[in-house]
């Protein structure tokens, strides 16, 4: 037997766990042929798919990034791109595809599985919004990240008598403005999932103030919006991705000049980007992003096709595509209001 391994969306760390766990498995349990598609679904549009065996993995896991590469790409986009990822497996001689990919490159695994493709889908974001798992792989990363950046704000905001807003990433969910805000000890997150007014961000810089506290930590995920005040966007000028997506940013730097003009003290703002996505991988998504590669593939040896790799509680089991792709899990209000205890 011959599977492919793609990771598609934004790179995470954990993926080269993944793919190592997907080839060790394969190889050294079921004497199976892996090749690697480059670059996402293009990989298969395109024909850059390669053979991997255990030298191409060796040294890998602690790496960030994806040694395969990655894209947007939407192949249901592309012109007949369903009948050419077909065609492709067919060239290639693949009797399954195990797909490493968020909410997008999962959706478009779901609809090519009901189409009749032998797929089987990985979670992976560092957004932690994929339904269906618990926890994804990337998320803990991503939060070791923005919690240490909170950290060391602190010192200089406090040095400066200033407000510092942080953005960190989250375009629908803000699981990791919340969980790094709990942990960094900031003063207040604002989520996508609970608009906040202006005045009541305003209200918390004041109060501490008032309390002697010279300084304050705001935490704000990117797709964030004040219910009294909007970013002034034109969506028609807006570039998109294949799936749709605006590029987001900016409600930091919109943030901290209104917070400045509103209350009359100093306010900076710092934007994490990219940083969450990069560098070494933690040792629990190293470990998540193993159990889910070894999952995958013993999940292709039962012909589980058209279903997905999940964790539930401290078990890794499966469930459809359907599930995770219906909808983005999001910050529930139980989650919000254990929050809202540590608002300053």
């Amino acid at each position: 037997m011959r599977i492919g391994v793609l990771t598609g969306g934004g790179d995470c760390p954990g993926l080269n766990a993944v793919i190592r766990a997907v080839v060790q498995r394969a190889i050294r349990g079921h004497r199976w042929e892996v090749a690697g598609i480059r670059h996402g679904w293009r990989g298969l549009l395109v024909d850059e798919v390669e053979p991997l065996d255990l030298s191409k993995i060796s040294g890998i896991l602690p790496r960030g990034g994806t040694i395969l590469g990655t894209s947007r790409t939407n192949p249901l986009k592309e012109p007949d791109g369903a009948g050419r990822i077909r065609a492709a497996m067919n060239t290639h001689k693949l009797d399954a595809l195990i797909v490493i990919g968020g909410e997008d490159t999962l959706g478009a695994a779901c609809e090519l599985a009901q189409g009749g493709l032998p797929l089987v889908g990985v979670p992976k974001t560092i957004d932690n919004d994929v339904n269906g798992t618990d926890v994804t792989f990337g998320f803990d990363t991503a939060l070791s990240i923005a919690t240490e950046a909170i950290d060391r704000l602190h010192t200089t905001a406090e040095s400066h008598d200033r407000v510092m807003v942080v953005e960190v990433m989250g375009r629908h969910a803000g699981w990791i403005a919340l969980h790094s805000g709990i942990a960094g000890g900031a003063d207040m997150m604002i989520l996508p999932e609970f608009p906040l007014p202006l005045r009541d961000v305003c209200d918390v810089v004041r109060r501490r103030k008032e309390r002697g506290k010279s300084f304050s930590i705001i935490v704000v995920a990117e797709g964030a919006r004040l219910t009294d005040g909007v970013i002034e966007q034109k969506p028609e000028d807006a570039k998109r991705d294949a799936f749709g997506h605006v590029r987001l940013g900016g409600i930091g730097a919109w943030l901290a000049e209104r917070i400045e003009d509103e209350t009359g003290f100093e306010t900076r703002y710092t934007i994490l980007g990219h940083i969450q996505r990069g560098g070494t991988p933690t040792a629990f998504d190293r470990v998540l992003g193993s159990r889910f590669g070894v999952a995958a593939v013993d999940l292709v040896a039962r012909k589980g096709f058209g279903r997905m790799v999940a964790l539930r509680g401290t078990k890794i089991v499966d469930v459809p595509l359907e599930e995770a792709v219906g909808s983005l899990k999001t910050v529930g209000p139980e989650f919000y209001e254990t929050a809202r205890v540590f608002f300053s």
